[in-house]
């Protein structure tokens, strides 16, 4: 007779969660090897069920701006769950926190943008961004600017216009996407791509793309270009110095709204407050945020408007669009006081001026192992180029396989960091200090070092 696991065991949570679908994983092996039970986090660590402590390395899902545990983020849900639990923001209705949120961070974005539009997730604000789109050039007249422009390998959410948005086949092969009306280029992507070319040329060469596409498709049907300053998920790709003022320009010449996805990197992730500030991006239509908008503690999303796309959205018509959930009084709330501990604690600062630059001379230490092709970070946001050959630049095959083998290394070893196919992609909280750096090196060296044996690099 099988002995019935005990409750609230690692065992009696696996057998709990065979119901759960889990996001971008196997299904099957995940109901082979069992889910790893999170338990418990307070600072810039994590444990599991079975007491192991784990560094994270990527604040959740690239979010936990401020750390874990944060007591004051917590009271300040329950007081707004106390006060006013829900209410809706449709029909010209409001509530003071969501109120302040505004106010708040149309004071902190870039000039131009002076309106908000509420959502729960970064999916669900560049769906809306979207239909802002399209809407926009039909009250202007000019119906055929549907098509949106994107990048190979983008990330830009899960709904059905958002993985459209990106250009991430495997999602695309999922459920027959993109969808009519998206289309996507290269990416500027120098190291896997770059050839024998300098990163300034790469980076023309890559906005170059962008302008033949247009012409490809005629100027009178394009309608925007989205594009995150920095590519997260698509593996912490950094752009060459010349490659957004050229994009910048090619949205001008051609009168494309320009969107820019802060998701990630914004709310101080690259030593700015935005990504867009941190690459010199000054004419932006459409900012999405999210992530680090509230830090992960309760879900937000927010896409802000640029004056341009407002007084055109509002000249009088019903925008048809909205969520239950848009401006959650208890998620503005929590918005509010992230906000306040990344400005009081001067944490984007810190990463500016102190962790971001270490993290960059720690990381090039790796440049010695037979592993390690590349590392590049700007501010907490980096990423380690796995490979077979460091001179050719030849990557393992199958491709994934060996980032997957480190993965799991760090996993085993205290460490939670994410692997691209065979980029190790590091993204921690903007707590983290020089011990943090120092442990996250000596951990990491360990399961390169173990992933080395496995493929007979050692």
């Amino acid at each position: 007779m099988t002995a019935m696991p005990k409750r609230n065991s690692t065992t009696e949570w696996q057998v709990q969660d065979r119901a759960h679908i889990h996001p971008f994983s196997d299904q099957a092996e995940l109901k082979r090897i069992g889910s790893r039970v999170i338990t418990k986090a307070e600072g810039t660590y994590l444990w599991d069920s079975e007491g192991n402590k784990l560094l994270d390395a990527f604040a959740g899902l690239w979010c936990v701006n401020v750390g874990y545990g944060r007591k004051s983020i917590a009271e300040a849900a329950y007081k707004q769950l106390q006060e006013l639990p829900y209410y809706n923001t449709f029909f010209k209705t409001t509530h003071p926190a969501v109120a302040e949120l505004s106010d708040t961070l149309v004071k902190m974005t870039p000039k131009q943008f002076n309106h908000v539009f509420y959502g729960l997730s970064g999916s669900d604000a560049n769906d809306t961004i979207v239909r802002m789109v399209r809407t926009y050039w039909n009250l202007k007249k000019k119906p055929n600017k549907k098509t949106i422009i994107s990048r190979v390998y983008a990330y830009h959410g899960s709904t059905m216009a958002a993985a459209s948005l990106g250009g991430m086949d495997y999602m695309h092969n999922l459920a027959d996407l993109p969808l009519p009306g998206f289309v996507h280029v290269r990416r500027p992507y120098w190291y896997a791509e770059g050839g024998d070319l300098s990163p300034e040329e790469f980076g023309k060469v890559c906005a170059k793309a962008i302008e033949d596409k247009i012409l490809e498709l005629g100027p009178d049907n394009v309608a925007a270009f989205i594009g995150e300053p920095i590519m997260g998920a698509g593996g912490v790709i950094i752009p060459p110095s010349t490659y957004w003022p050229a994009v910048q320009e090619i949205c001008k010449k051609y009168d494309l709204l320009l969107i820019a996805d802060e998701v990630i990197c914004g709310f101080g992730r690259t030593g700015e407050w935005f990504g867009s500030e941190y690459f010199g991006i000054d004419s932006a239509d459409f900012m999405t945020c999210a992530k680090g908008l509230s830090s992960g503690y309760l879900p937000i999303s927010a896409v802000m408007i640029s004056d341009r796309v407002a007084e055109v959205l509002s000249g009088g018509m019903d925008f048809m669009h909205g969520y239950t959930y848009s401006g959650h009084p208890a998620s503005c709330a929590v918005a509010i006081e992230n906000l306040r501990i990344l400005k009081d604690e001067k944490l984007v600062e810190r990463v500016k001026n102190e962790t971001g630059p270490y993290l960059s001379k720690r990381l090039q230490e790796l440049l010695d192992h037979p592993l390690v092709g590349e590392v590049r970070n700007v501010g907490l946001m980096g990423a380690i180029e796995l490979v077979k050959d460091k001179k050719t630049r030849k990557t393992f095959e199958p491709i994934g396989e060996t980032g997957t083998k480190c993965r799991d290394h760090c996993f085993n070893n205290g460490l939670v960091m994410r692997a691209t196919k065979d980029t190790m992609l590091i993204s921690p909280p903007l707590t983290w200090t020089k011990e943090n750096i120092d442990e996250f090196m000596r951990l990491t060296r360990l399961a390169l070092d173990l992933t080395a044996k496995d493929v007979g690099k050692a």
